[in-house]
């Protein structure tokens, strides 16, 4: 039989075990890896999502329109104002990511098949030059453009504020208010998945 200050001892580590639990979790539920990255100015690359996940957002949970702008690898402007009515898919990647390379050509299969629709795709990279988002873009048959936002916080901060990004790639919808409709965290394995997203933010009204 435990005496009174062994029970004693006993309550405190479990009152320790529950208090780290509590720090622990409470951190997770408010910290955003990439977002607080974004903020800071910080380029650390790829930070390992805890698996492949999808996400909706209804209409009524959606908030405001992501208000964006900058320069695409080929120097020309590119804005949310430029898509006012389509349905935007946005992809976050850098050259140097695996998964980044692994899911372009999936990417490309999903924006080849709205062609003809009100559907555009933008990527944004987030730590290369001009130069290497374009010879990724050459050699892996990426015909859409991508934001370069490595020097440009303004970018970055704009859609870490809209919406959850916790890993690199990471692809959103955009309905055609402006608005997060859709997320995908990790590498996108199947084209389907993607036009299935932006399918249903075209039918919606």
């Amino acid at each position: 039989m435990r005496g009174p200050r062994s029970a004693k001892g006993a309550w405190r580590a479990a009152s320790a075990i529950l208090a780290i639990g509590l720090a622990v979790g409470l951190s997770a539920c408010s910290n955003d890896p990439l977002a607080e990255q974004y903020r800071a100015g910080d380029n650390k690359g790829f930070i390992a999502a805890n698996g492949f996940q999808v996400k909706e957002i209804a209409a009524a949970d959606r908030g405001e329109p992501v208000v964006f702008q900058g320069a695409t690898e080929t120097g020309a402007t590119a804005a949310s104002s430029d898509y006012v009515g389509d349905v935007l898919v946005v992809n976050f990647w850098y050259a140097a990511c695996g998964p980044c390379r692994a899911e372009a050509p999936q990417l490309e299969k999903a924006y080849a098949s709205f062609a003809g629709k009100p559907v555009s795709f933008l990527g944004v990279n987030t730590s290369d030059a001009p130069e290497t988002a374009a010879a990724f873009a050459s050699d892996y048959g990426i015909t859409y453009p991508s934001l370069i936002a490595a020097t440009d916080g303004a970018i970055k901060l704009a859609f870490a504020d809209a919406t959850s990004l916790n890993a690199t790639p990471t692809t959103l919808v955009i309905d055609k208010q402006g608005r997060v409709a859709a997320r995908v965290i990790g590498q996108l394995d199947d084209a389907s998945i993607l036009q299935t997203l932006v399918q249903d933010a075209l039918d919606a009204p």
